[in-house]
């Protein structure tokens, strides 16, 4: 007997799972990542130095990396699938059958 596991996953989680990892092997895209996300931790680091809370922290940099991974690659394209009788030559003929009946 398998046990299923309930997902907590929260959107920032699934929202980095979601990019496309094709864009690592892009250097200019890459190059800009890095870039970016240096910027974006350098404002980070100026936040610590003030009275924050650890939540609050790692808060700024969870929503940090989400936006800047979002920013750079954007998300995953998903494909529409067509359906059996929308390929063409497939099951064409049962189908002109039905059409015609």
């Amino acid at each position: 007997m398998k046990l299923k596991l309930k997902n907590h996953w929260t959107t920032g989680e699934t929202a980095l799972q979601m990019l496309n990892e094709a864009f690592l092997r892009d250097t200019k895209k890459l190059n800009k990542l890095k870039i970016t996300l240096n910027n974006r931790f350098q404002d980070i680091q100026g936040q610590v130095k003030e009275e924050t809370t650890m939540a609050d922290t790692w808060k700024g940099v969870k929503e940090a990396l989400t936006s800047t991974c979002q920013e750079v690659w954007g998300g995953k394209k998903h494909h529409h699938i067509m359906g059996l009788y929308q390929i063409p030559g497939k099951y064409s003929r049962k189908k002109e059958q039905e059409d015609n009946n």
